[in-house]
């Protein structure tokens, strides 16, 4: 896992920031002063220098309360906003490929890159599917992207994903608003999958579902990444879930990442006075 050669993703510097900035912004805004939003000139630091490495085959946990930049962050990976700063490189997982920068892409390229080698699964379901669709529909909108054209190859497909995230296949021309909470996360799921991607995002997939539906959502997660060796990157302001998911994790308060390292670790042993405070609520 430590295999320089094995990483998938490395940012370096990245930064979002909304708003012109101004010369008292860093000592204004930070962990240390409890704000991501500059007093005198109103600019929102929402992600400042962030930087980290994901391995082939690894699952990082963001983790971080409400205002803290870890959805900024993951939006930044997922391509949908553009940084003020910095650098996302990625690397196909094979020994030889080559690291492109995703933010230096055109827009064509961006479109293109992020249906074929991104996934994500959103925290709510209408913001990765479009609710007008039926399920085998939603899936298939990103097979087609993914220049996928004979139809009877698609349904294929769908029906594959579906059985694999434990979706009834007979319903592939339901409405979604037929499904619960928690099959329409399986829904997402599917569809983030299609593709193969290189990584998956996954951003709150847990909140708002009950226990029980949280811990099969949680099951299949794992299992997934367990017989695929998917890469993951995964936001949550839910230690829990963090702790059953991530090897590593990366802790965020206004707009900074404040301790990075083994999840183990940092349940463990926080150092930083934000992280025992979020273990310490936790426990």
């Amino acid at each position: 896992m430590t295999d320089v050669a094995s990483w998938v993703l490395n940012v370096t510097g990245l930064t979002k920031r909304y708003g012109l900035g101004c010369p008292r912004c860093a000592e204004s805004t930070g962990p240390d002063h409890g704000s991501s939003q500059c007093p005198f000139c109103q600019t929102v630091h929402a992600c400042v220098n962030a930087g980290f490495t994901l391995y082939q085959g690894e699952v990082l946990g963001i983790v971080g309360e409400s205002g803290s930049g870890k959805s900024t962050l993951m939006q930044l990976i997922n391509l949908t906003i553009n940084p003020t700063a910095g650098e996302i490189w990625y690397r196909e997982p094979t020994q030889d490929s080559t690291a492109m920068n995703l933010v230096t892409m055109d827009g064509f390229t961006r479109r293109h890159f992020r249906n074929d080698r991104l996934g994500i699964v959103h925290q709510r379901p209408e913001l990765g599917l479009n609710m007008r669709f039926s399920v085998g529909g939603n899936v298939a909108e990103k097979l087609l992207l993914a220049n996928w054209r004979h139809i009877g190859r698609i349904r294929e497909r769908i029906t594959e994903l579906m059985i694999q995230t434990e979706l009834p296949p007979e319903r592939i021309d339901d409405d979604p608003n037929t499904f619960s909470g928690g099959m329409l996360q399986r829904v997402q799921i599917a569809k983030a999958l299609s593709s193969n991607p290189g990584l998956l995002l996954l951003d709150e997939v847990t909140s708002g579902l009950d226990l029980s539906v949280q811990a099969r959502v949680l099951d299949l997660i794992r299992r997934i990444q367990w017989e695929q060796k998917m890469t993951m990157l995964l936001v949550s302001h839910d230690l829990g879930v963090i702790k059953q998911l991530a090897r590593r994790t990366i802790v965020m308060k206004n707009g900074f990442i404040v301790e990075s390292g083994l999840t183990d670790q940092i349940l463990e042993d926080p150092q930083h006075p934000y992280t025992q405070l979020l273990v310490s609520s936790a426990l």
